[in-house]
């Protein structure tokens, strides 16, 4: 179903009552892409702390649950598709806003560009020709074909993109069970190149033995877990809006733990932590493990893998682009960014100007990094965690801020709105200002720019334009109301501002 204009639609303009509980999960584990988000992050944080990467995932988990408790939260309160950024606003002003705001779309755009050149890559090896897979002009042209196919979904409609989902985790969670079977089976019958026994020390989270790299293994893992958070920004178009998003995403957060963690264990036993041939410390393998795992571990299923890989990156363009649409949305209907991206279409109840963009800019990224260095785009993704921690980190001190008087009312006001998201808050800020020392080293990532690592360059660089592009806004008149805290501020009501007559909601027809 697509909505129509006889669709019940919210204070933007977005369609309701579109996603129950299991939609909401789905989505929510579909914006982490769980095979991609494997393939991209499991070799380097192997690399980072060798056997003890099962507890480093489980450790990165902590700070996530806690995050989540403070979305739970917030959104039971406050269910705007803004998230962060309203959130934000209402808790510390219009600058720490539209900054958290900031940080979303910075993530969104950075993550589309890496997931469209695994899906490209991957679409020409699952059709046998791996000649043109290393072609980086022919990847990169069938990875814009793929951002421009998922706008597409999106564009036309929530429910028309929550069937699609379905399908697609059904088969990614279908090929991580096929491949964790014939690992574990390859193992007890002594076919592994590996066979390390799986071990309890590979639990021990005292048997880090670098500091540093413990702390590049928890923010890579902080990346491999990101997306969850998507089902909060659908807020406004789920039927109990102040209470299944966060249910949803605190239920996405656990499986994912469980998938991770078992994956990875299964994977060590098999391949061990060598770094020559298979072995997953193999600096020739870290950035697609699962490209050198596949036919030894799954002989003439391989091909099984690589179409999960391509789905899984698919899948996740998809839900990548709803957030960030969302989120601009939101921000230009509190005039935190120009009218043109509060259009909803008034068919499809979509951000209909918003998605567009998401998907110009991010082709336009990917084209541009591409041309410029694949190394500069291999060092924005290993840069992604400090936008990640940026605004995660924001939101939980967010929830605490907002709540501050409601600590005492509770145990439970206590713990969920007070010490669990200070903690994850507290956890990301240091991750995020410890992992910026060490991405300053010339040896960190892949470049060099400006006599420093050019991962550190490019993710502290990345939030610092968001601070130019506000302060260059906030001198339009069109902005006063926001910076002004008129449009939104912690009084304003929920979903819509203060006067909604005064802004737009509905303003373009679409294609």
């Amino acid at each position: 179903m697509t909505a129509t204009p006889d669709t019940v639609r919210g204070g933007k303009g977005l369609a309701t009552g579109t996603l129950g509980l299991g939609g909401s999960v789905v989505i929510g584990l579909a914006s982490t892409a769980p095979v991609y988000s494997l393939v991209a992050t499991l070799g380097f944080v192997v690399m980072a702390v060798g056997a003890q990467a099962p507890i480093a995932f489980i450790v990165a988990f902590i700070p996530m649950l806690f995050i989540a408790a403070a979305y739970q939260e917030l959104n039971r309160a406050v269910p705007d598709c803004g998230t962060t950024f309203t959130w934000a606003t209402k808790a510390f002003g219009p600058r720490v806003g539209w900054m958290g705001g900031w940080g979303v779309a910075v993530a969104g755009i950075v993550v589309l560009a890496n997931l469209a050149e695994v899906a490209g890559r991957y679409f020409w090896l699952l059709v046998g020709q791996e000649s043109v897979a290393g072609n980086p002009a022919v990847v990169t042209a069938t990875g814009v074909v793929f951002i421009a196919s998922m706008c597409w979904v999106s564009y036309r409609g929530l429910e028309l993109g929550e069937r699609l989902q379905n399908v697609l985790l059904g088969l990614q969670y279908l090929a991580l069970a096929l491949f964790v079977g014939l690992a574990v089976w390859k193992v007890a019958t002594g076919q592994a190149p590996g066979s390390d026994s799986v071990d309890w020390s590979w639990f021990n989270p005292f048997a880090f033995t670098d500091y540093s790299g413990f702390i590049e293994a928890v923010l890579l893992a902080l990346f491999i877990y990101w997306g969850w958070d998507t089902c909060l920004a659908l807020n406004e178009e789920t039927r109990d809006p102040a209470r299944i998003p966060g249910r949803a995403a605190i239920i996405s957060t656990a499986i994912l733990l469980i998938t991770y963690v078992g994956v990875t264990v299964a994977a060590m036993a098999y391949a061990g932590v060598g770094e020559d041939g298979v072995g997953l410390a193999n600096e020739a393998n870290a950035d697609d493990v699962f490209l050198a795992l596949k036919d030894p571990v799954m002989g003439p299923l391989a091909f099984v893998l690589v179409f999960a890989v391509m789905v899984s990156a698919i899948s996740s363009t998809q839900t990548t682009i709803l957030p960030t649409a969302r989120g601009t949305l939101a921000m230009a209907t509190y005039r935190a960014l120009p009218q043109r991206f509060a259009g909803v279409h008034p068919r499809f109840a979509t951000p209909s100007f918003s998605t567009l963009m998401m998907g110009v800019v991010a082709s336009v990224y990917f084209v541009g990094m591409k041309i410029v260095s694949d190394n500069i785009l291999q060092d924005s993704i290993l840069s992604l965690g400090l936008a990640i921690a940026f605004y995660y980190g924001i939101t939980g001190f967010a929830c605490v801020w907002f709540f501050r008087r409601d600590l005492r009312r509770s145990p439970r006001d206590l713990f969920l709105k007070g010490v669990f998201p200070l903690l994850g808050a507290l956890m990301l800020s240091y991750a995020f200002v410890q992992s910026a020392i060490d991405m300053l080293d010339t040896e960190y990532g892949y470049t060099t720019l400006l006599g420093v690592g050019g991962t550190f360059v490019i993710g502290i660089g990345s939030l610092l334009i968001g601070a130019v592009l506000m302060a260059v806004w906030s001198t339009r008149a069109r902005s006063r109301p926001f910076f002004r805290g008129e449009s939104l501020n912690a009084e304003t009501d929920v979903l819509v501002p203060e006067n909604p007559e005064s802004y737009p909601r509905s303003v373009d027809g679409g294609l």
